[in-house]
């Protein structure tokens, strides 16, 4: 396992090895993930879960936490969806870059219900690994070329612990440029 320069206060251990921490369809992705056995877990207060608040709470910086969000759109009445990777200082451009992307006349952030349901991971903790597979995974380069960076785990109550170059290689996953734009 790698030394995390982003952990702040947290106690960072083997994700491979505590998969407890982790939601089900993440715990069983992640021994797909290359170089697995670098990530790291941590276990957090699910109530610090959202960025700002767990960044406060653990000294991690914002600019190296990365949100997912799932997007859905409409076509000739088949929704598709897709998973957006930005990081926490920026925004992802579903009306355009998504948009276009998913090939939809209209894009939005999907009912997080339906995110719930679809992934089998909790409201603000979803994550890129161990989304449904005919997922596109969306990832804004900013994230591919971070050299660490935190992430969820499926639940609120830890966070992962991975590189952008992991994350680009998730089967599904396209590394897009513009995908986001500076929070202003």
């Amino acid at each position: 396992m790698m030394t995390w320069t982003i952990a702040g206060t947290l106690d960072v251990l083997p994700a491979v090895d505590h998969t407890e921490l982790l939601a089900p369809p993440v715990a069983k992705a992640l021994p797909e993930v290359t170089d697995a056995q670098r990530i790291g877990v941590a276990a957090i207060d699910p109530a610090l879960a959202d960025t700002a608040d767990f960044c406060a709470a653990y000294s991690s910086p914002l600019e190296a936490s990365a949100n997912c969000v799932v997007v859905a759109g409409k076509r000739g009445g088949e929704v598709r969806y897709a998973a957006a990777l930005v990081l926490a200082t920026t925004r992802a451009d579903v009306n355009s870059v998504i948009r276009k992307r998913l090939d939809v006349r209209k894009a939005s952030f999907a009912p997080m219900a339906d995110a719930v349901e679809l992934t089998g991971m909790e409201s603000g903790g979803i994550t890129p690994i161990g989304l449904p597979p005919e997922w596109p995974i969306l990832i804004d380069e900013r994230v591919a070329e971070a050299e660490e960076l935190i992430v969820g785990s499926g639940i609120r109550g830890s966070k992962l612990l991975v590189t952008g170059s992991q994350l680009a290689a998730l089967p599904g996953a396209e590394v897009i440029s513009g995908l986001a734009k500076p929070v202003a």
